[in-house]
């Protein structure tokens, strides 16, 4: 009997054991937390249904272990009765192949496409999406760890509900005209927006917004830096009720009661009607009001439905200044604190690039600041040199690691199209070029842009051609005229026609 109970103990023992690894592993899953992270953030669903969604996500990574585990059994050999699921040869083969898969997903960690963006909000009237943490991808992309990208696309006549963000916010509005509102302490300001403005929400702000246009879809890109948790965003909604939830309902009863000194059924009429989500249909009548400015934004939209164009006096319109750069192959705008104070504390540069179809932009570089460049509109690829990725696209050895050589260069390259995200880290040469099928328009924010000073590599004004012409023969171990007679055969300055041919590039690679 006594032996017995103690196989019992052990057997138990042992199952005890299985079930922590499995928990363990289990927790650690990225497929796993990216489902729980999507259950927690879907607009739509209660408390119950949440909890749901997770047990649903535990029993699919369950599943597919125990799937996984029966193939190992079937293919592995060594009999299905051993208590390792796999032999040591075939746990190395599996090893290699989640390195493989892993290694194909870092091989263009400056690279971002659909499948990087996380779902916030989702309604029938539109969508808000965020990109994941740059460094997320890869620990190359530290230095703009506490920058966060996204983008809102709605319908005509949508309406944003009420919230404020654990980040400082700059919009750039590229299609639709929104109205967006903000509360100042006891001053509510609303701003009739335009294509091409930039507007500044200071973390903290309680914000809204409608979408005026009755026949444009809105599309907004924001560009984010946390002030909470680093590299973190979330929206807060006052207003509210299951769908989105308002944090109202996180305070117990008896708080919410003393605090609104209103009886409880009445708050819970209040905060269980909104199931439509944080995206929804205003009526004709409600944008007519919420579009009339006041405040300190007033003035410029006139009166609605009749609107002069103009932009809130609080935004600054990239497409109204005079462009930076500009020829038949393409157009730059940019702003920097000069032109909008709003962007000083944030050390940050915007700029629009209008890429005619054919042409390119670059090569050139930053000399301090790393470019966050998403694209608008269009089709192309991207180029650019790097020193920090391999040609097996592992990152490289520390310098102090690396043999002594010259440093070795890989061709970080991706094909470009609507949301598509790529970075320029500074000091690395890079360039874009639309396809021969349409223009290529890409606004791009520049972090650590004070001070920094962009170095073309090719046209009028490129570096190389300001060298010594000792220093041309020297560097290049050839007469200085020939260095001259390349650096010096490009007329244009910073736009330039673009290859005769475009390469194929497929998905994005190093």
């Amino acid at each position: 009997m006594a032996l017995k109970s103690k196989l019992l103990l052990v057997a138990l023992l042992l199952s005890v054991l299985f079930l922590s690894v499995y928990v363990a592993s289990a927790t650690q899953d990225p497929e796993l937390k990216q489902c729980r992270h999507q259950c927690k953030h879907q607009q739509g669903l209660d408390s119950k249904q949440r909890e749901q969604c997770e047990q649903g996500c535990d029993k699919y990574i369950k599943q597919k272990r125990e799937e996984e585990k029966h193939r190992r059994s079937e293919g592995g050999g060594g009999g299905g009765g051993s208590f390792y699921p796999i032999s040591e040869t075939g746990r190395e083969q599996e090893e290699e192949k989640e390195f493989q898969g892993r290694q194909q997903e870092d091989q263009n960690p400056y690279f971002f496409e659909d499948e990087h963006f996380e779902t916030r909000v989702q309604t029938e009237e539109g969508r808000f999406q965020l990109l994941q943490k740059f460094t997320e991808r890869s620990d190359l992309l530290r230095a703009i760890e506490n920058y966060r990208i996204g983008f809102l696309d709605t319908k005509p006549h949508a309406f944003v509900a009420p919230s404020h963000f654990d980040a400082d916010t700059v919009l750039f509005v590229f299609q639709g005209r929104p109205t967006v509102t903000i509360v100042r302490g006891e001053k509510r300001e609303s701003h009739n927006l335009e294509r091409g403005d930039l507007f500044r929400i200071p973390a903290g702000t309680p914000v809204y917004m409608v979408n005026r246009d009755e026949n444009e879809k809105l599309f907004i890109v924001e560009f984010m830096k946390p002030v909470s948790v680093p590299g973190e965003y979330e929206a807060f909604y006052a207003a509210g009720g299951e769908n989105p939830e308002s944090f109202f309902k996180a305070f117990s009863p008896q708080v919410l009661q003393a605090a609104l000194k209103t009886e409880m059924n009445k708050l819970e009429r209040l905060f269980g009607q909104q199931r439509q989500g944080s995206i929804t249909r205003a009526s004709e009548e409600q944008i007519k009001k919420l579009s009339q400015q006041h405040g300190q934004g007033g003035g410029s939209e006139g009166f609605w439905p009749f609107h002069g164009g103009q932009s809130s006096s609080d935004a600054l319109n990239l497409f109204s200044k005079h462009p930076s750069q500009a020829n038949k192959f393409g157009h730059l705008f940019e702003a920097d604190f000069n032109d909008f104070k709003q962007l000083q504390d944030l050390d940050l540069l915007v700029s629009f690039a209008n890429i005619t179809q054919g042409a390119m932009v670059g090569p050139y570089f930053n000399s301090r600041a790393t470019k966050i460049s998403f694209v608008l509109d269009g089709e192309g690829y991207f180029e650019m040199a790097c020193p920090y990725v391999s040609s097996t696209g592992r990152q490289e050895q520390q310098p102090q690691q690396r043999q002594k050589s010259s440093p070795r260069y890989q061709k970080i390259s991706g094909n470009l199209r609507r949301g598509a995200v790529f970075v320029a880290p500074a000091g690395h040469p890079v360039t874009a070029i639309a396809s021969r099928n349409s223009n290529l328009q890409i606004i791009c924010f520049e972090v650590n842009a004070h001070d920094n000073i962009r170095v073309p590599l090719a046209g009028k004004k490129n570096v190389v051609s300001q060298f010594d012409r000792e220093a041309k023969e020297l560097a290049f171990n050839v007469p200085a005229r020939e260095v001259d007679r390349i650096f010096n055969n490009q007329d244009d300055e910073f736009f330039f026609e673009g290859p005769n041919e475009q390469p194929e590039h497929g998905r994005a690679y190093a």
